[in-house]
């Protein structure tokens, strides 16, 4: 179901807190899904910094086109052909979205309301089932 112009402008008014400190916040970011989901760390390799800032860049790219899913189209599925190469699964997206709405709850703080949460969660199931469609990513 696509996101309503509310979850929109909740995901990308809040996406603005990632952004003021990039490095610190793609930290946060990683050490939370490695946190959940430890199995996955081999799969990254060490310069976690250029990594996060290469996931930050393309969560602004997919932020910028929610509205626009034409002009992500090729993006996404690269990112989809991309992780089923690194054996990826589509139960291992669960925790990323657990990671990043823990980095974007530790960003705003009270910010971080019910209504953003669920936003973010929303446009993150939206953006993962396009991804793991897109690259023929399997459930194991």
């Amino acid at each position: 179901m696509p996101l309503d112009q509310n979850q929109l402008d909740l995901i990308r008014q809040s996406f603005a807190a990632l952004k003021e400190n990039p490095e610190r916040r793609s930290h946060e970011f990683y050490e939370a899904f490695f946190d959940r989901a430890p199995e996955v760390k081999p799969m990254f390799r060490e310069d976690i910094e250029g990594q996060g800032m290469r996931f930050l860049a393309t969560l602004s790219m997919i932020v910028g086109h929610l509205d626009q899913p034409e002009k992500m189209a090729e993006r996404l599925e690269e990112l989809g052909q991309g992780h089923r190469a690194m054996g990826v699964t589509q139960a291992q997206f669960a925790p990323m979205g657990e990671a990043l709405v823990a980095t974007l709850a530790a960003a705003l703080g009270d910010d971080f309301t019910p209504e953003t949460r669920a936003a973010w969660e929303a446009g993150f199931a939206e953006i993962t089932a396009s991804v793991v469609e897109k690259g023929g990513i399997g459930q194991v």
